[in-house]
Parts: C-alpha cells; structure tokens; sequence
C-alpha cells in the first residue's frame, strides 16, 4: 500500500523529485508556496515581484534538488534560497534605479509607483502603509531578522540557520531592527 503524496515526507517527495515525478513538485510547491511567498513580500513591499521572486526561487530550489540535505528542514532551505532571491532583486533594484535618476523627469513616472501593498483586510490602512515602509527602510540585515521573527514567527534558532548567522547574532539585529523602526516610525 503507497501513501499518498500528501502525506509522504518532504525527503520521499524529494526523491521522487529527482525522479522527475511532476507530482511530487507539485505537492513540495503546494506545501510551501504560501509561507515562502509571505516571507519574499514582506521583504520587498510589493505583491506583484513577490509572486515573481517565488516563482524564481522554486525554480532555483528545484533544479538544486542535489544539493538539499534531507538531515534539515526543507522549508528552512527553501527560505534561505527565497531569501537570496530578495537580496539580488535589491541589487538589481539599486542598479535600475541609479540608471532611473539618469533619465528625463518625466519618464520618471512611469517607472516609479510610490504606493505600498497593503491587505484588504486591515482596518488601518493608513499605518500599515507607513509601518511597512518602515520596514523597508531597514537595512536588509535588520529587516531579514525582523520579518523572519516578527511577520514570520519563527524561532530564533530557525532564523539563524535561514540567515547562517548565530542566534546571538539574530537577538542583536532583532534588538536593533526594533531600536531603528522606533526612530522611523516616532512616537505616533
């Protein structure tokens, strides 16, 4: 009798995996779609390159199937990877946007969209708005600690191994992405 792909373990869906079984990638992305994708949004602010960021790093993580090291936790690896898809789409955000300030002015506008994503469902939009772009404004050493622990609510033991960093570490930068959202955000 074969279980169910549901509910085989994520190192039997990576073997079949690298069986090229298309079922197995199927349920690894259906199991892990969501939390990856929370994490890259709220990294990067916007929605629309969060689905985009994902897409590239299921796809990363799927052709780096031999390298994942089934001892650890697959969701763990797949974040860090998400993770280093945020940081390049920053690099590659710098770099557009030194190429940016060279153009006319008025192509300007086109290019930028000064609005923050914002879920329907919160009350205050206004705070989330500005919350988030405080967040944003951390460095992103600061600002990977704050939403692994904070948005994400993982572990601090969980969030150094993501990081490669050690949990001293994760509880200094979570201590000073707290300290500088303060000064951001003020008194209000």
């Amino acid at each position: 009798m074969s279980l169910s792909l549901s509910e085989a373990s994520d190192a039997e869906l990576v073997v079949l995996a690298h069986g090229n079984q298309q079922a197995a990638f199927r349920e690894l992305l259906a199991r892990y779609r969501e939390p990856v994708f929370r994490l890259v949004r709220a990294n990067i602010g916007d929605a629309d390159e969060a689905l985009d960021l994902t897409q590239e790093a299921f796809i990363a993580a799927f052709a780096a199937l031999n390298r994942y090291d089934p001892e650890r936790s697959l969701l763990t690896w797949l974040k860090r990877i998400a993770l280093n898809k945020c940081r390049d789409w920053a690099r590659r955000r710098r770099v557009r946007s030194f190429f940016t300030r060279a153009a006319p002015l008025e192509d300007a506008y086109s290019v930028c969209d000064g609005s923050a994503p914002i879920d329907a469902q919160v009350a205050n939009r206004k705070e989330l708005g500005r919350t988030a772009d405080a967040i944003a404004a951390l460095p992103s050493r600061l600002r990977e600690v704050l939403v692994l622990r904070t948005v994400e609510g993982l572990g601090q033991a969980e969030v150094a191994e993501i990081l490669g960093v050690s949990q001293k570490t994760v509880e200094t930068r979570l201590y000073r992405s707290r300290t500088r959202l303060r000064e951001i955000l003020g008194p209000e």
